[in-house]
């Protein structure tokens, strides 16, 4: 009971503390007026951020379109956020240099994230990025990712099939969070994390503990008082620190326990190094904590980011059936299945999804890409500012600066995409032959661009590709109530809140055995 009063009474800080910076920061932002530099539009202060959280990135849209770049106070920095193209581009490639991660952002999200690629700078990143660059462009990786997202897409064919046979709605977000957790996790650790199965009480505890610690890093920068929580051991905090603990503990023995057959095995080496960490204990196999770092920002930034986009995807489809009907006859085609073929399970048809079938799909790629667009995985990306700059659009900003390029808010935005930009139009991505064309990077900022670009981008584009092919070609989708608005929720990637229950029908061509 004293801990839970003492975490109310500490939620109340933020707006004292807020209200009583500001007017020292408008001072500041005066005096600076008045030595002749000019700074972006304020357009709030964190304040209204905590008063708009669980509809965050709605409101930072709503401030986009009214400027394309402006500012946040905060009680600790100022806080620039931009959909400008010219803006990001000069921060993630022109003066590159300048912007990243900082310490600001690196003491935010270590407990997760520790030294891995997504948190450091510097060497520390340069050395990461040179030998990831280097292992996600082997073939080995590939061939070996492409057969696991084979094997769990079938394993959840398998159970919508129980589905569509018995009628039952299932919640679909639930299941590719667990089947995208069990695929990645395979490919990342070599080993089954059995989520779909239900098998393993540890996969399911680890797996629980990751998506809360994600959550609870996720309020931390907009919640100015963490520190004193973490500091009380309260709230989040608390939450915090017991999710990183059961995270740790599992994957340090997972660690120890490649290590080990790694070094007692007698089969040929090759054999041995087809998930990432077995590559990655090639050359460093003594420091686990640099092992632990390197696989868990591996899994955050694949798990949750295929994950949604895929749940979002369904979820278009369900509410553009046209849409569906286009991708699944796309499929088809590309695979050479019609109703004549003896295709009586989803392992059959998965036998049909082969290399060259997923170069065909220009109409899927593109599916894909427009849910990316209006649904970015990673809605918002923080840099911190080293020094005093002033940006393509005129604007000054200082050193210590936290200036963020927004996804989600991009993808809205109608100066960019014209007067129909709030409309799902996958046909904006074909060209005249219906051949997929690519986008500025810095326009469709979804994997980052410039020297961070996304290593992953045609991993993660590979998993979609297979997956929805795969169920695509098997069942149509229906959301069992078609009057639903999926909302998402706030935390460092835009999950879909709560489930999503759909209905599931067999396809024509496919035996409802």
């Amino acid at each position: 009971m004293t801990m839970d009063i003492i975490g109310n009474a500490v939620f109340i800080l933020p707006v004292i503390t807020t209200l009583f910076l500001l007017i020292i920061l408008l001072y500041i932002y005066n005096e600076h007026q008045l030595h002749g530099k000019k700074y972006h539009p304020v357009g709030g202060t964190v304040l209204s951020m905590l008063i708009n959280y669980k509809r965050l990135h709605h409101y930072m849209s709503d401030l986009s379109a009214k400027y394309k770049t402006y500012r946040l106070l905060s009680p600790f920095r100022n806080e620039v956020y931009t959909s400008d193209p010219a803006n990001v581009e000069y921060i993630l490639k022109t003066n590159f240099e300048n912007y990243g991660k900082g310490a600001y952002l690196y003491n935010t999200n270590k407990e997760l994230l520790g030294d891995g690629i997504f948190a450091v700078d510097g060497d520390k990143w340069r050395e990461q990025r040179k030998v990831s660059s280097s292992q996600f462009s082997m073939k080995v990786l590939r061939d070996f990712s492409t057969i696991i997202f084979k094997k769990y897409a079938i394993k959840l064919g398998n159970i919508l099939s129980e589905a569509a046979s018995s009628k039952q709605k299932m919640d679909i977000n639930e299941l590719i969070m667990k089947a995208t957790m069990d695929s990645v996790f395979k490919v990342g650790f070599g080993i089954d994390l059995e989520n779909m199965s239900g098998t393993s009480e540890e996969g399911i505890a680890f797996s629980s503990a990751f998506d809360n610690a994600n959550e609870s890093i996720m309020r931390r920068h907009v919640d100015s008082t963490w520190k004193i929580k973490k500091f009380l051991n309260v709230g989040s905090e608390s939450e915090l620190k017991r999710s990183i603990k059961l995270i740790d503990d599992f994957v340090y023995k997972l660690i120890q326990m490649k290590s080990k057959q790694m070094h007692d095995s007698t089969d040929d080496i090759s054999l041995k190094k087809e998930d990432i960490l077995s590559r990655f204990m090639q050359t460093n196999d003594r420091d686990t904590k640099y092992l632990r770092d390197i696989v868990l920002n591996f899994l955050l930034a694949g798990k949750d980011t295929i994950a949604i986009t895929m749940t979002w995807f369904i979820y278009m489809l369900c509410k553009h059936p046209d849409v569906q009907d286009k991708v699944a006859k796309e499929i088809k085609e590309a695979t050479y299945v019609n109703e004549q073929d003896d295709i009586t399970n989803v392992a059959d048809f998965a036998s049909c999804v082969t290399e060259d079938a997923l170069q065909k799909l220009n109409y899927l790629h593109a599916t894909l890409t427009e849910t990316m667009r209006l649904y970015p995985a990673v809605p918002m990306d923080p840099k911190i500012c080293y020094s005093d700059d002033v940006l393509p659009d005129g604007y000054n900003v200082k050193k210590g600066d936290m200036v963020t390029y927004m996804p989600y808010a991009m993808g809205r935005m109608k100066y960019l995409w014209g007067e129909d930009a709030n409309e799902f139009k996958p046909e904006r991505w074909l060209d005249h032959s219906g051949v997929f064309h690519p986008e500025n990077p810095f326009k469709f900022t979804v994997f980052q661009a410039g020297p961070r670009i996304c290593l992953g981008r045609d991993f993660a584009y590979r998993f979609l590709k297979i997956f929805s092919s795969i169920l695509l070609g098997c069942f149509v989708f229906k959301l069992s109530d078609e009057n639903k608005v999926a909302s998402y929720k706030t935390t460092i990637n835009l999950s879909i809140d709560g489930p999503l229950h759909v209905f599931v029908s067999f396809r024509s061509g496919l035996a409802k055995s």
